[in-house]
């Protein structure tokens, strides 16, 4: 099973994308992750990756999709979550068209549906666990009084520099400008499911369990 998550950032889908793995074997592909292994990797392509970050370039779809190929060509586990990738409506072409090169498809698209103004009260006030990613809250789930994760034992909290109010803001725009009309997109095809984003976290779990099976 292959699916994408949407969303603005701070809607979760790194969260859900950690579940989905535990829970169901899933794969999940996130940029940021890929690149940052195919730098150290030693590959041809890691090389080429490598020399292009160095130069402080950005990194082409072409290295991308480079990179997911490289991906789809190996273990699939139970199936792959991209998860911040595609971003714009050429790399969801490109991406439709390698799936299709691999004789295989989406199976679900799922936008995480979220309220501006509620997301930013979220996001300011959100931290995570530096050794596992477990998100914390200081509203709705703040970190534990013994200043331990719950989930690993780390004692590594941190929060991102750009978790503020002013940086959201641009994130936000960003998305809206480049990222949005792939919901479009993927509604035209006949692939979007939708969930609310902002609810508990076990409750948005579920949600993406009964879209899923």
């Amino acid at each position: 099973m292959n699916i994408i998550l949407l969303g603005p950032p701070g809607a979760g889908k790194g969260t859900q994308a950690r579940r989905l793995v535990e829970a169901r074997g899933m794969i999940q592909l996130s940029t940021g992750d890929m690149l940052r292994e195919a730098r150290t990797s030693g590959t041809e392509m890691g090389d080429l990756v490598a020399d292009v970050m160095d130069r402080g370039d950005l990194v082409t779809d072409d290295i991308v999709i480079g990179l997911i190929e490289e991906k789809l060509s190996g273990d699939t586990g139970g199936g792959f979550i991209f998860d911040g990738f595609p971003r714009t409506l050429a790399q969801a072409d490109a991406l439709g068209a390698l799936l299709e090169k691999h004789n295989t498809r989406l199976d679900a698209v799922i936008e995480m549906q979220v309220d501006d103004k509620a997301l930013v009260s979220r996001i300011t006030a959100r931290s995570t666990c530096g050794s596992c990613g477990e998100v914390f809250n200081d509203i709705t789930n703040p970190q534990p009084a013994n200043g331990k994760c719950p989930n690993c034992g780390a004692s590594d909290f941190r929060r991102r520099a750009d978790d503020t109010e002013d940086a959201l803001k641009t994130r936000l725009m960003e998305y809206y400008k480049k990222t949005s009309p792939l919901i479009g997109y993927y509604y035209a095809r006949g692939e979007l499911s939708t969930v609310n984003g902002l609810g508990e976290m076990d409750a948005v779990t579920a949600d993406i369990a009964a879209i899923l099976d």
